[in-house]
């Protein structure tokens, strides 16, 4: 028989505990400038130990420093006047120095002021004559507020503008559409409490619930919500599609019956008609599901203004209507140059063929993008590397970013001994070490990057002179072999940062590549390697393409050795078309 015992274990092992500030020394060493100041503007917030050290504010010993020149000015004042003969000076009337105009002005207004008199606060704000950018959305809803079209079709057209992706393609098929708004239906329908004359149960509810079609997934749509127990399944299949709350006749009478919520009804043939209409506004060829009816509809466009206003010039017209034909049945044949395949499919020359596609390019095939415009991205570098003399000095932009201090006021009250609460004590003594950590960890950073930055400078001096062509291969772990850190800490430390240089500004990881053999057994970059590749295709014969085996030999000609397949990666990775798609048949 086994008899339980309590036994005594001794168990030697290791574990990496990350300490909260560790944790946060590593999240501070990722931030660029503006997280940076946020997340200080933050951590003054909630810690009330942390003070901002302002410039404006005079720091105590330059307070004392003006306090004892102000006290030898007076005493100096005082000693000179003792040593001239006193005069007597003219007595100022004090009645004199009194605004009696404002004084009336103010307080017995009449009730009208003009525009002179206006102080600044009774002005409006120039913030509310600021506008912001509109987009497609707005675009597309203005156009549809301003043509006359049955509610149905308007609830239809709604729904197609809400679904435009940013190029204006509508990528949802209308059975995901009207499955959008039979899901819409369902969410607007309230479920009234049971009256005393209800004879429903729990159990008819949920099997009512069962059998309801649209409950659950719609197509990949938005989930249904499920019907009150009263409407029955016939009910609910003569239930039209929801996407307003504007009332008809009969929804009106559905929500005396189900408690539905007044609605707009809108069928398939709806649908399309709503499409159709959207693709001729502005701009032409929104709600197309794919570039050949994006390209149909401008065309189209351009023939219907043709025939109401008229034409002058034939030659244009017949390149107009070639540009129909081909993007109607040979689009695909267009992609890859095939003009004298396109030419016997429509039974014109080569020339027009070749018109027609110079045509065709002028086209817009996004037209979204017109009204949906990408801002500019605002980058703001955080540090600078700045020739001074022979040699390049790194510069952090600590501007704007609040310069940090213990407020002087806590650290007393933590050296009193008596007359404070231990639990407020302890209090400041758990924020005071929160920012000393703080303060520590943000001067921990600004060392690392500067470190890093003068490595960097070390190694792409010749970039930094002469331009990019110059750029030499530099690993992550030799920078941080050479400042002694981690290679994980590098990499935080580049992370989403940038300097500026006499050669632009650029990220931090920008410097970082790896390299391949290059001239002369010397190290040659990767960005450089697709530059040349990129230059070789650009200076290319169009009738005669290079092929990515021929790339290769000329490299390998030039002393960098490199492989086709590597070629090929590099060429899809800057986008660049195959051989076949490159070249141009006469």
């Amino acid at each position: 028989m086994v008899l339980l015992q309590n036994k005594l274990n001794l168990r030697v092992s290791q574990k990496q505990i990350l300490t909260p500030g560790l944790v946060q020394m590593v999240s501070v060493l990722a931030l660029n400038k503006l997280e940076l100041r946020e997340m200080i503007n933050t951590e003054m917030v909630e810690n009330p130990v942390l003070e901002e050290l302002d410039s404006s504010v005079p720091l105590l010993d330059e307070v004392a420093g003006k306090e004892e020149a102000r006290d030898r000015e007076a005493a100096q004042d005082l000693q000179d006047v003792k040593q001239e003969p006193s005069a007597d000076a003219d007595k100022k009337d004090p009645f004199d120095e009194i605004d009696f105009g404002s004084f009336f002005r103010d307080y017995l207004d009449p009730g009208y002021r003009s525009s002179a008199d206006m102080e600044e606060i009774d002005r409006p704000s120039f913030d509310n004559f600021l506008s912001k950018p509109g987009t497609l959305t707005d675009h597309l809803m203005w156009q549809l507020g301003s043509v006359n079209v049955s509610r149905e079709i308007r609830a239809a057209a709604e729904l197609v503008i809400g679904n435009l992706s940013e190029e204006g393609y509508l990528s949802a098929s209308e059975d995901e559409l009207l499955g959008v708004a039979e899901a819409q239906a369902e969410t607007v329908v309230q479920a009234p409490e049971p009256a005393a004359s209800d004879d429903v149960d729990d159990e008819d509810l949920e099997g009512g619930l069962a059998g309801q079609p649209g409950v659950g997934s719609s197509n990949g749509a938005l989930n249904g919500v499920g019907l009150h127990g009263e409407a029955s399944h016939s009910d609910v299949a003569k239930m039209k599609l929801v996407v307003s709350h504007e009332p008809t006749p009969q929804a009106t009478a559905d929500e005396r019956k189900n408690h539905l919520i007044p609605v707009i009804q809108f069928s398939r043939e709806h649908l399309r008609e709503a499409t159709n209409l959207i693709r001729q506004f502005d701009p032409i060829g929104c709600a197309s599901r794919s570039l050949r009816e994006c390209l149909m509809a401008q065309v189209e466009y351009l023939l219907k203004m043709r025939d109401l206003e008229g034409s002058d010039d034939p030659e244009n017209d017949q390149v107009v209507e070639d540009a129909l034909r081909i993007v109607d049945g040979q689009l695909h044949l267009l992609q890859n140059k095939q003009y004298k395949e396109i030419a016997k499919a429509i039974t014109r020359p080569m020339d027009s063929v070749i018109a027609a596609h110079e045509f065709i390019r002028t086209l817009d095939p996004k037209p979204g993008l017109r009204y949906n415009k990408v801002e500019a991205k605002l980058i703001e570098p955080d540090v600078a590397f700045v020739k001074h003399g022979d040699e390049y000095l790194v510069l952090m932009n600590d501007e704007d970013v609040p310069q940090l201090r213990v407020s002087p006021t806590y650290r007393k009250l933590l050296n009193q001994g008596q007359g404070v609460e231990k639990d407020v004590k302890n209090y400041v003594k758990e924020r005071y070490k929160s920012a000393v950590q703080l303060i520590k960890n943000i001067e921990q950073r600004r060392q690392t990057i500067l470190k890093v930055c003068l490595a960097i400078i070390g190694r792409q001096t010749d970039f930094l002179d002469h331009g990019i062509d110059q750029l030499k291969p530099m690993m992550i772990k030799e920078v941080a072999e050479e400042i002694g850190v981690h290679p994980s800490t590098v990499s935080r430390a580049v992370a989403n940062k940038y300097v500026h240089t006499s050669q632009g500004v650029y990220e931090l990881r920008f410097f970082f590549s790896e390299s391949v053999q290059g001239p002369e057994g010397a190290a040659t970059s990767l960005l450089i390697l697709k530059r040349r590749v990129k230059k070789l295709i650009e200076e290319e014969d169009a009738a005669h393409p290079y092929t990515d085996e021929q790339i290769t030999k000329i490299l390998q000609s030039q002393g960098i050795q490199v492989t086709r397949r590597t070629v090929a990666k590099y060429r899809e990775d800057m986008k660049i078309p195959s051989t076949h798609q490159r070249r141009t048949k006469n």
